[in-house]
């Protein structure tokens, strides 16, 4: 299997961190960069063009729902899978009507990310088993993971 780019995009540096040895745990992943703002973040995807990125959506500068619009414009073959401790309904269905492949809620990510981050490479779109109830399928023409428990 090639070499898939990574940005990571999260505010809160322990987190970040977390999310940074998970991703290296696998041959497969390369980090290309680490960045904790949404302004930021539209600037790298736009210099590295990353094959998938980690977004959170409460971000300093620039919110990741908005950072998700301008980085479709810019690299529009990134996919974008957010990882964010935000689980409103509406906050998830606007992610993903703006183009986000995924959804992935901190509370799960320890179980939970790596299947996202295979769905989201595979074509598939991911949403957390607690957001699961809701229809998202309109916001996105991929096919829902539901991330149910192995």
């Amino acid at each position: 299997m090639s070499s898939v780019s990574v940005l990571v995009v999260e505010d809160y540096e322990p987190f970040r961190q977390y999310v940074c040895s998970k991703l290296g745990k696998r041959t497969d992943l390369h980090i290309v960069g680490e960045v904790a703002d949404g302004l930021e973040a539209v600037q790298k995807a736009e210099e590295l063009l990353p094959d998938l990125i980690l977004l959170d959506i409460g971000l300093p500068t620039l919110g990741g729902v908005e950072a998700a619009q301008r980085i479709r414009e810019l690299s529009p073959q990134s996919r974008i899978l957010f990882v964010s401790q935000e689980n409103s309904v509406h906050v998830v269905r606007g992610a993903l009507a703006e183009g986000a492949k995924g959804y992935v809620a901190k509370t799960d990510a320890r179980r939970k990310l790596m299947t996202a981050v295979d769905a989201v490479l595979r074509g598939e779109q991911f949403v957390s088993r607690r957001l699961s109830g809701h229809d998202f399928v309109g916001a996105s023409d991929a096919r829902v993971s539901e991330g149910a428990e192995p």
